[in-house]
């Protein structure tokens, strides 16, 4: 299973979630299924800070392709259900959908043809349901997959770099590791994922301190901050609160009670 530090308290003790590949690298990073069981009356909250990319998911209803946000989203899981989606590489966007990606951006849109039944029947295989699914999923996606072109790999190596790579503070620097004018790399990100080459870059460091905070709660956050490319502990907290919607320290807090 791979990780991921979109989710900030993945799972439960009433939520299963799982991640793993499909085999179609330059379309897709991975597949995720959520499956939970959650008493009546009750509500699981799942916070998420999305990755700059898109989610294609398939749930009971349909499918449904969802633009990146900006700001922790927050799901309330009920009942008993389940959902099968994939996360998507920033070259999928153009060859998925024509409406702009910016216009997608905290929103979503339905995605006729989905293969809902044989989903359904995946992820309740009694054996293996990962594996059922990620063949789904590849059976249908194949065809977007093979027609990746140049632009599209750009721009997944643009997104990889700004993730990956933790001296990479600001988009003139993202743009001189790909060799790239500034402006062609900001058409590039707004055209595949519809937001900034700067938001790639913070979008890692918050993922990060959020990672750092939930794992280890007695993180120093003065550390965790000029770590991250901080200027200090304020501009830290400031712009953690604004995508958050709390404190580096409620969540340090809320890690703590969580052990």
């Amino acid at each position: 299973m791979v990780e991921s530090r979109g989710h900030l308290n993945p799972g439960g003790p009433d939520v299963a979630l799982s991640r793993f590949p499909i085999g179609l690298d330059e379309l897709v990073r991975w597949a995720w299924v959520a499956r939970w069981d959650v008493p009546d009356g009750a509500t699981r909250p799942q916070r998420v800070l999305q990755y700059p990319a898109f989610n294609l998911v398939t749930e009971p209803a349909g499918a449904y392709l969802y633009g990146p946000r900006t700001v922790v989203d927050v799901r309330e899981l009920t009942g008993r259900s389940w959902v099968a989606a994939v996360l998507l590489r920033p070259a999928a966007t153009p060859l998925l959908t024509a409406t702009p990606p910016a216009a997608l951006r905290g929103s979503s849109e339905p995605f006729p043809g989905a293969p809902v039944a044989a989903l359904t029947a995946a992820v309740h295989d009694a054996t293996d349901p990962d594996r059922s699914v990620a063949a789904v999923l590849r059976d249908w996606l194949a065809p977007a997959a093979a027609r990746v072109g140049d632009a599209g790999r750009l721009v997944n190596r643009a997104c990889a770099l700004a993730e990956e790579r933790a001296d990479v503070v600001r988009a003139d620097q993202l743009a001189d590791e790909l060799g790239i004018a500034p402006r062609t790399l900001e058409r590039l990100i707004r055209g595949h994922v519809g937001l900034t080459p700067l938001w790639l870059i913070e979008c890692r460091r918050l993922q990060h301190a959020a990672a750092a905070l939930r794992l280890d709660p007695d993180t120093d956050l003065a550390v965790l901050a000029a770590d991250l490319g901080y200027a200090d502990q304020a501009h830290f907290t400031r712009r953690y609160r604004a995508v958050a919607g709390e404190t580096p320290g409620a969540t340090r807090r809320a890690a703590r009670a969580g052990r």
